[in-house]
């Protein structure tokens, strides 16, 4: 209906170019300097109306605590809401990468985290405004627990890290290791949520963050001393 309505707006010429069929002098051929007739106001403003009162839930579900996304209210699908993937992100499940200098990498060595420009990571970080700047790794890294961290790009990262690029790091919020190479890199998998007021007052953390598991454990681009390629 609105793309019906819409279309009043468009121009002959436009029309024609589109639908040649379409006359180019339409309005002209149809007596366009007449008033606008009665039938075409009185359906116009029935319309409007009618979207006008169909407005009034998906207003009120935007305004609700239990926000419904991609929702429709009413048998004729109009005016429904509208969310982008609303209905498979809901939980925040993030990828977390992390390297080591340690030469035998365990649980206890010294594992620093690779901070993202636009994802969550650092627990006491709010990820800042960047739209409409597109930031297409934070992007990627978004889609990978939806998935599986098992991608071809991932890993081509992975070892890009490993080799400490320079590229790849400008794309990087936070180098832990300043430019150099670490020697093993991990991948781990959190869920997170957003700190509640009384959790943020005590710690300072925005983010309550629990791993979930370890997808990739420690993994290097060095072999190991005595084996032969």
């Amino acid at each position: 209906m609105a793309i019906v309505l819409a279309f009043a707006a468009v121009s002959d010429p436009v029309a024609h170019a589109v639908i040649p069929a379409i006359p180019a002098d339409w309005n002209a051929a149809m007596g366009a300097q007449a008033e606008t007739p009665v039938w075409w106001l009185a359906v116009t403003l029935a319309a409007s109306l009618l979207l006008l009162v169909l407005g009034y839930w998906p207003l009120k579900n935007l305004f609700s605590r239990r926000q419904l996304m991609n929702a429709s209210f009413n048998r004729w699908q109009l005016a429904n809401a509208y969310g982008a993937f609303g209905t498979v992100t809901r939980q925040r499940i993030e990828i977390v990468v992390e390297g080591t200098l340690d030469e035998d990498p365990g649980d206890s060595s010294d594992w620093r985290e690779y901070g993202f420009k636009g994802k969550p990571g650092d627990v006491r970080r709010v990820p800042r405004q960047w739209a409409p700047y597109h930031l297409r790794l934070d992007w990627l890294m978004w889609f990978l627990p939806l998935r599986s961290v098992h991608e071809e790009w991932f890993y081509a990262f992975l070892g890009k890290l490993l080799a400490a690029d320079r590229q790849m790091l400008r794309l990087l919020r936070h180098d832990p290791f300043d430019g150099a190479a670490p020697r093993y890199v991990r991948v781990r998998s959190f869920h997170y949520r957003f700190a509640s007021r009384k959790e943020f007052r005590e710690t300072g953390n925005r983010w309550v963050r629990t791993l979930l598991y370890e997808p990739i454990p420690a993994a290097s681009l060095r072999r190991p001393e005595g084996r032969q390629r």
